[in-house]
């Protein structure tokens, strides 16, 4: 499932990325790792506030549909 269909306050493992190696690399380097797991801290109309590794960033609803969570 895509990490943007996540509700708040929950916890999901990352197992996979669609889109272009470089998209891919990106949210690599912001700490989106395959296995590594994220939490849905908030979420507005334009995007999401995700706790990765111990740091909060904030994703837009495109870049977390491309980010595919366990269901």
């Amino acid at each position: 499932m895509p990490l943007a269909m996540v509700m708040e306050g929950e916890t999901r493992t990352i197992t996979e990325f669609k889109g272009q190696e470089e998209m891919k690399r990106h949210l690599q380097d912001l700490g989106f790792i395959r296995g590594e797991k994220v939490r849905v801290v908030g979420e507005n109309a334009s995007g999401m506030i995700l706790m990765v590794k111990g740091v909060k960033v904030a994703l837009n609803r495109g870049l977390a549909n491309r980010i595919m969570v366990n269901g």
